[in-house]
């Protein structure tokens, strides 16, 4: 009798869709593959990251370069000028420079310096008197009130009194010398010298 055809049920895993004959026996093997049911389905989209935004360069500004002086009073307005010539002065001209203010505005250091006087000195009224680092002197004259000691070291901008109207005056403003020295008779002009050194007048 011969061999009947017989069905061989095989695991899922080793179908490959094809049919074959084995002696005495056929079989018929759907077409599956291992592949599980993702390979048939459509490839999903493939999503890239845009590039992280770049920030651009941040520009270095240099910190601004100062002179290292500054006027001896805040938004100075020029008064009476150095060298104008006049009998009620002794050298017989101006020897400073005065500054326009109220009595009460505060005067600062126009540099680096050590307090060399800081008293009350006849025509001058109170009196402040500063050597410079360059060697250079500063005198302030006619103070209302005076803020710093005799050996004191101050910085440039630094408070020193306040203007006023002391000692041989018409009316409250800043008498403002540059010396080459620290005794009268030695002064150069001031708006010149503070111009030299970066200061606008």
């Amino acid at each position: 009798m011969p061999a009947q055809a017989r069905r061989i049920a095989l695991p899922r895993a080793a179908r490959i869709g094809i049919a074959a004959a084995v002696t005495g026996v056929s079989f018929v093997l759907p077409l599956v593959t291992t592949m599980n049911a993702q390979a048939n389905s459509t490839p999903a989209a493939v999503v890239v990251a845009a590039p992280a935004a770049v920030a651009a360069p941040v520009a270095v500004v240099p910190a601004a370069v100062t002179s290292g002086y500054v006027a001896p009073l805040a938004g100075p307005v020029l008064g009476e000028a150095y060298g104008v010539a006049g009998a009620m002065w002794a050298s017989g001209h101006h020897t400073g420079q005065d500054f326009v203010c109220s009595t009460g505005t505060p005067l600062r250091a126009v540099a680096n310096g050590v307090v060399v006087k800081a008293a009350y000195d006849g025509a001058y009224g109170n009196e402040v008197e500063l050597k410079l680092a360059d060697g250079k002197y500063a005198q302030y004259a006619h103070l209302s009130s005076i803020g710093v000691k005799v050996g004191q070291s101050v910085a440039t901008g630094q408070q020193l009194g306040y203007s006023g109207a002391t000692g041989n005056v018409t009316g409250p403003h800043l008498h403002f010398e540059v010396r080459t020295g620290p005794d009268y008779g030695s002064d150069i002009n001031p708006v010149s010298y503070l111009r030299a050194h970066g200061v606008a007048l």
